[in-house]
Parts: C-alpha cells; sequence; structure tokens
C-alpha cells in the first residue's frame, strides 16, 4: 500500500534482535508480589530496580484497605473526577497529603505522568516560559510540550546556566520545574538556590517530589522539608506509585492554584478517576508514613550500605546521595551484559542506556527499599563484584575467569561479541530515530 501508515512498524526490528541475542532485559514477568525478592518468569529474584522505597506495596494494612475500599466502593469510579468520579475518599487523601507537606490543597489524578501534562500544560501559558533541568523526567518534558508557552532548559544543577535563562526571560511569566531527586542519576536538587534565584527574578517554582515522597525530608515530606523550604516551593506533584504503594499523581499548592488545575486540566477532566482500591492504599501509607518512621531509617542505612560498598568495590556511582545508586558502565552493550549476567545470578537490576543517558555513559540503575535484609544485599554486592570484574569494570579477575565467561556467553547468547555489538548498536540508533 502506498504511503501506508503502518510501514514503520515493520521496519522496527531491532528489538527483536536484541531478543534474539539474549540482552532484552524489559517487559520481564513477573509472577509474584514485589518485594525485595520476586518470583520474575518462573525464577526468584533479588530485586533492585523497584521504586517500593518503603515497602509498602506488601504490608498488611496497606492490602487489607485496598480489599476493603473494593468492598465498599466496588471496583471503579467509572468516570472522571470532574464528573462522577469522586468520591469521599479521593477527597479525604487530597486533604491528608495536603497537610503532611504544609500546602493549603491538593488534587488527585489518576497518574503521576498525567499530573505534570495537566499542571504544567495548564499553568503555562501562551505568554509564558517554563525553565527545566536538562535531567528532568519525561513527564516534566511531555507537559511542557503541552503547554501554550516555550519551554526551555538549563544544565543539570547548574544555577549559573539557570540564572542565564531568567535574565533572558526576565519579563515573562515564569514557572521553574525540577525534580527533587532525580531518577536514574538519585542525586537531589539544589533547592535553595533555585528559590534564591527564583524570588530575585519573579519565578514561581515547581518540584516533582516522586522519588523524594517518603525518602527525604521529616519522616518523608519531600525535597521543601529536607531543605526547610516548605513555604517557598509554589507547587508540589508526588507520585503515588512509589513510596505510597499504589498509582496516581498529586498536585498540591495554594488553594487558588489548585482550583484552577482542577477546572482546566484536560488530564484530569478527560481521564477516568482513581479507582478506589488504589486511593485506599495511599490513604493507609500516608498513615504509615506518619506511624512507622523506623522504615525511612532502615531505608538510609540500607541505601548507605550499598553506596559504601560498591564505592569500595571500585564502582562509579555518580553523585548520587539517594537511594537511587547507579553503577557506571560505559558502553551501552556492556551495560545489556551486565545486566544479563546479573539475571542469571539471580539479581534483578535495570539498565539504562543511550538516548536515556549521554553516550558512553550507560549505567545499571539500582535502587533500594527499607526490607532489603542484609543478607540479600550482601549477596547483591557479591554478584556485582563478580560480574564487574569479569567484565572489566572493576580491577580483578583473572584472565583465565574473563576467557571462559566469554565461552560461556557464547554458548548461551548463540552469538558472538561482534555480532551482540552490531544488533545493540543497530537497536539503540533506530530507537532515537524513531523517538524524535
Amino acid at each position: 500500500m502506498l504511503n501506508d501508515l503502518f510501514a514503520k512498524c515493520s521496519k522496527f526490528t531491532t528489538a527483536r534482535e536484541i531478543m534474539s541475542v539474549g540482552l532484552y532485559p524489559y517487559f520481564k514477568r513477573g509472577e509474584s508480589a514485589q518485594g525485595p525478592e520476586a518470583i520474575i518468569e518462573g525464577e526468584k529474584k533479588i530485586v533492585i530496580c523497584s521504586n517500593n522505597y518503603l515497602g509498602l506495596s506488601i504490608h498488611p494494612k496497606v492490602k487489607e484497605a485496598s480489599i476493603d475500599a473494593i468492598k465498599k466502593y466496588g471496583t471503579s469510579c467509572t468516570g472522571s473526577r470532574f464528573l462522577n468520579g469522586t468520591l469521599d475518599i479521593h477527597e479525604k487523601v487530597e486533604r491528608k497529603y495536603a497537610r503532611f507537606i504544609g500546602k493549603e490543597s491538593a488534587v488527585l489524578f489518576t497518574t503521576g505522568h498525567h499530573a505534570n501534562l495537566g499542571a504544567i500544560s495548564t499553568l503555562v501559558g501562551k505568554s509564558d516560559i517554563v525553565i527545566t533541568d536538562k535531567l528532568d523526567h519525561a513527564s516534566i518534558i511531555d507537559g511542557c510540550h503541552l503547554a501554550l508557552g516555550e519551554m526551555v532548559r538549563f544544565r543539570h544543577n547548574d544555577m549559573g546556566d539557570l540564572e542565564r535563562q531568567l535574565i533572558k526571560h526576565r519579563d515573562q511569566g515564569k514557572l521553574i520545574v525540577v525534580d527533587g531527586v532525580f531518577s536514574m542519576e538519585g542525586d537531589i536538587t539544589n533547592l535553595p538556590e533555585i528559590v534564591k534565584l527564583a524570588k530575585t527574578y519573579g519565578a514561581r517554582v515547581m518540584v516533582d517530589d516522586a522519588h523524594a515522597l517518603g525518602v527525604i525530608g521529616e519522616n518523608g515530606r519531600g525535597t521543601a522539608s529536607h531543605f526547610g523550604l516548605e513555604t517557598e516551593v509554589d507547587v508540589v506533584m508526588a507520585t503515588a506509585s512509589k513510596s505510597l504503594a499504589s498509582i496516581g499523581g498529586f498536585i498540591a499548592g495554594r488553594e487558588e492554584v489548585i482550583h484552577y488545575v482542577k477546572h482546566l486540566s484536560r488530564s484530569l477532566i478527560f481521564t477516568a478517576s482513581l479507582p478506589p482500591a488504589c486511593v485506599a492504599a495511599i490513604d493507609a501509607s500516608l498513615d504509615i508514613l506518619d506511624k512507622e518512621p523506623e522504615r525511612i531509617k532502615n531505608l538510609w542505612a540500607n541505601t548507605n550500605k550499598m553506596k559504601e560498598g560498591f564505592q569500595s568495590l571500585g564502582f562509579d556511582t555518580g553523585t548520587s546521595n539517594s537511594p537511587i545508586i547507579p553503577i557506571l558502565v560505559g558502553e551501552n552493550m556492556k551495560a545489556f551484559q551486565m545486566w544479563r549476567m546479573l539475571y542469571d545470578e539471580g539479581v534483578f537490576a535495570s539498565p539504562v542506556v543511550s538516548p536515556a543517558v549521554p553516550e558512553g555513559q550507560a549505567i545499571i540503575r539500582t535502587s533500594y527499599t527499607a526490607i532489603h535484609t542484609d543478607e540479600q544485599l550482601d549477596f547483591v554486592l557479591d554478584m556485582f563484584e563478580k560480574v564487574g570484574k569479569n567484565l572489566g569494570i572493576i580491577p580483578g579477575g583473572s584472565r583465565r575467569q574473563k576467557t571462559s565467561l566469554k565461552k560461556k556467553n557464547r554458548w548461551k547468547f548463540g552469538f558472538s561479541k561482534e555480532q551482540m555489538a552490531s544488533a545493540t548498536k543497530r537497536w539503540i540508533k533506530n530507537l532515537w530515530s524513531f523517538n524524535n
């Protein structure tokens, strides 16, 4: 068919090529609840790629709350928040979250992605500017693309570059949007300087606390609390799909701002409401944040153990200062190889390759929870040491061990190193062209 819309689909073969060489790491099928361990495609793995920071997705009180909500409200609201999909428990958790982080009001979207899309596209008007960190999450970028105003970006955590953009757009309405904790690098935004610059140049500040809620700040209250700047941040976004063991996204701020977003945000008005069971899980999780502060202490004990352990082995963990600890690997193919070797040893991690990270800076993204045991974490460190040495990422390991491993992998995958490299290179090139 001439000019067939689906022609691009048949041309996309590179993911299948990666599958064929045994290095495809995505859409792995889970067959159990995801705690510190899970059954992945029939095998037990230690999970170090989850965002279940406090381990609440398997907390008995959270599960019980979800079950009780289904008994009372059924499985679905069958409509949007704007029309028939607002229940008393939606309003309850909105008030509870707003109080928790010290804001006047909050609105609950069906996903965190929708929350960023809705808030940014609604608040940034035609003559306005939205200024983002270059490493902000994709949902922030998507929200900027939907906004009628212009998006400009500053170099990651570079306050000089941010000030340059603020000066350039001095006479326009400005919203600075940053991640509190960056989802790949694991570092924390320089919020004190951002707030200072925003005041100087008349900008508003929005912080995405997806990976900060339940992790930093007093009792896990997030980035503004971490820096003692609760009253200085204008808008806070947070997902419920990580520390709050559910799904959904909050936007919180002044009452008049939230009122405006509730009545003009297309991603709220035209999306079905968050189901009752999910809302009840959020409600129970917020209670646990207040009642079980030891979970955050355990999370940070595990985080510090792993960061110190990786660094003592010789791994580069970048600028991370959170439970997200990236392990710098380098080339894309090596990241896929390392992922597969760890997976075969019983460790489930996440490879992150270009263009998600700069070329030559591929990582294995690891993240930790409050409920990992010392035994599990020691095993993870042992496997990283074993695989890291065999791949030459850290010093150690004999030439005989490395040669033996190469032969083993060729036998398992059925392809040589050169064939795997070629397939990986084609895949990354095509992914970039398809996504841009």
